[in-house]
């Protein structure tokens, strides 16, 4: 039987990740962030389907993607959390276990990024964990993916 596949997708900016405000953000790069959800992954038995992009037609391309080929996502919009409509439309299409991830606190920062279109049609949301959130949104993912063991 072959191992589940997640999806983790990241939004505009995030590939300029450890030059790109690290009081902010944290010093780890995307390729760090794509070894860490790979190594979680191995640990969890499942299979990484690991993207970035600046595009939110292309990003809501990724999701539509992996609702025939994944068992879960794992989302980083970045910007997009807080404008895409199309987005958030994508995510409830997809009809996948989501979990929506955002390396610092949103809440402590800017009123606009406050404002989330997706976090009310997810199954989790993790702020503030910086790379870690994403270790902590695949163990969820992995938990909520998992078959029932009721006989």
């Amino acid at each position: 039987m072959d191992a589940p596949t997640v999806t983790v997708l990241n939004g505009p900016n995030l590939n300029l990740l450890g030059t790109r405000e690290p009081a902010v953000y944290g010093t780890a790069t995307l390729e760090d962030l794509r070894d860490l959800c790979a190594r979680t992954c191995e640990e969890l038995g499942l299979v990484l389907d690991f993207a970035q992009t600046n595009g939110e037609g292309e990003l809501v391309e990724l999701v539509q993607r992996a609702r025939g080929r994944s068992t879960g996502l794992v989302i980083n919009a970045a910007g997009y959390t807080h404008t895409s409509v199309a987005l958030r439309d994508a995510v409830v299409a997809s009809e996948l276990p989501t979990i929506e991830v955002h390396l610092s606190n949103v809440h402590a920062r800017e009123e606009f990024r406050r404002h989330s279109f997706l976090s009310d049609v997810v199954s989790g949301v993790i702020v503030g964990c910086g790379a870690q959130g994403y270790r902590f949104a695949l163990e969820r993912i992995a938990e909520l993916t998992r078959p029932s063991r009721s006989a």
